[in-house]
């Protein structure tokens, strides 16, 4: 499972009816997230859409003992529009963990997000110059979002990344190899 952020500063606290949430964007389409220097991720609008169907938690920083909401129970609704993902949570407000968030989510002390997911369908662009590519994600499996302190891959994400990149490098290089072997083989033979 891999994780993500999104943009900070898109969640906010609301109370309405004697309930009270947290909400905001989970994922922003098109924004980039730089993994390395000349290396950015995005995920495309539509990547969510098969996923929100499953069973999603909400937690803190990803901590499986920190559950906010769950799809299953009602507490957590994801929706994705032209923005993006996004989350309304509804705070248990007899969790002392969920009522601490929901008061650090309304200063403005945590205002960032992530979640977790696997790729399910994406394509790799290279760009002008050595060693500049993007990843646009397309489709993903959705396990869960977070509300995080720091939101980022985590390093192995990053290292997986590179070696991807290394391995679609080496494989259109050995087709270049193969696709000129052939060419000057035929050129060889009309000679």
């Amino acid at each position: 499972m891999r994780q993500t952020r999104a943009a900070a500063g898109t969640f906010r606290t609301r109370e309405a009816e004697g309930q009270l949430y947290v909400e905001g964007y989970f994922a922003v389409f098109g924004a980039l997230y730089e993994m390395w220097p000349g290396a950015t991720e995005t995920i495309l609008p539509g990547a969510f859409r098969e996923a929100l169907n499953d069973d999603i938690r909400a937690l803190v920083d990803h901590d499986t003992r920190l559950v906010l909401g769950r799809t299953k129970a009602g507490t957590l609704e994801l929706k994705e529009d032209e923005k993006g993902l996004f989350g309304r949570i509804r705070i248990n407000q007899q969790d002392a963990d969920a009522m601490n968030l929901y008061h650090r989510v309304q200063r403005e002390d945590v205002d960032q997000c992530s979640f977790g997911f696997d790729i399910l369908d994406e394509e790799m662009v290279e760009g002008p110059g050595a060693g500049v590519v993007q990843w646009r994600i397309k489709k993903v499996k959705l396990y869960e979002v977070s509300v995080v302190t720091f939101p980022a891959y985590e390093q192995t994400s990053v290292q997986a990344r590179k070696k991807d990149y290394q391995q679609a490098r080496e494989r259109k290089l050995e087709q270049w190899r193969i696709g000129m072997k052939t060419k000057l083989k035929g050129e060889t033979e009309w000679h």
